[in-house]
């Protein structure tokens, strides 16, 4: 007896790359995502105080970042760690917004957050939320982008099919994240999956970025990893910098502080040059 098998296509029909001719380029604040740019988005794991994260605007936005990352509610896996500032910590994002003018971007957690997020210019889905459906719903009603983080042990196709609970609910406005996935290996916090990244831009015509400083886990990592991120094609990067790594609530040991960020992007410039990509 045959039995009929739905086309693994189809099961994300919207955010397949045969569903449009085009890339989908998406504009936050001025800022452009997708084919030919390759926006930094830069910032700190938490949002600590008012002094710290206007600093770090102002330092990343002269060194060339384009997005203010911060977060604001932190899922940790220990209840004992620092769990963010929440509200507040959403509010000194908008100050340093109002301060440098860089569009912000931090993690929500769940639907009952969505009203604390109006000022907020994209929409974070963290790696433990992407297969939480009822959000992913949820942000789809929303009228700004979203970033969508790959899980830490979740397929391509699982990816792209969280992707298209979003845009199936309304909102086409999906940024795909590959930040490393869970392996046997050790000594890297994840493993970064650099053909994630060139299997979602065949696959799917939605931006593609990554996270380096998440993948590794480990501060000299992240710049190596950076540059490979852009040679394989994705079209932007976040790399979480603070002003005093060693002194961070959250994730000091991946952090880049402000001068290895610079560095970082005076290098990423170059190669952009190459690449033929607006950094």
């Amino acid at each position: 007896m045959a039995f009929f098998t739905e086309p693994k296509t189809e099961r994300y029909r919207m955010v397949s790359r045969a569903a449009t001719g085009n890339s989908t380029v998406i504009d936050v604040g001025g800022v452009k995502i997708g084919e030919g740019y390759f926006p930094v988005i830069s910032g700190p794991c938490s949002v600590e105080s008012e002094e710290q994260v206007i600093a770090i605007a102002k330092s990343i936005k002269a060194g060339g970042a384009k997005i203010l990352r911060g977060g604001a509610f932190k899922p940790r896996t220990s209840p004992y760690d620092f769990q963010g500032m929440q509200a507040e910590g959403l509010e000194l994002l908008s100050l340093a917004k109002r301060e440098t003018g860089l569009p912000i971007i931090s993690e929500i957690m769940n639907q009952s957050q969505i009203g604390l997020f109006e000022d907020v210019d994209i929409v974070q889905i963290g790696a433990r939320n992407m297969q939480n459906f009822d959000l992913l719903k949820a942000v789809g009603s929303l009228k700004k982008p979203v970033l969508l983080k790959r899980g830490l042990a979740n397929t391509i196709e699982e990816l792209l099919m969280s992707a298209e609970y979003i845009v199936a609910s309304g909102n086409p406005n999906v940024i795909l994240c590959e930040r490393g996935i869970r392996t046997f290996e050790s000594m890297t916090r994840n493993t970064l999956d650099l053909s994630a990244v060139i299997l979602l831009k065949q696959k799917s015509h939605l931006p593609v970025i990554a996270d380096p400083s998440h993948a590794a886990g480990i501060r000299s990592l992240v710049a190596p990893l950076a540059k490979g991120i852009m040679a394989v094609g994705a079209d932007g990067i976040m790399i979480e910098t603070h002003n005093n790594p060693a002194n961070a609530l959250c994730d000091g040991a991946q952090s880049l502080d402000l001068e290895q960020f610079n560095d970082l992007m005076k290098d990423l410039k170059k190669r952009a040059e190459l690449e033929g990509k607006e950094i």
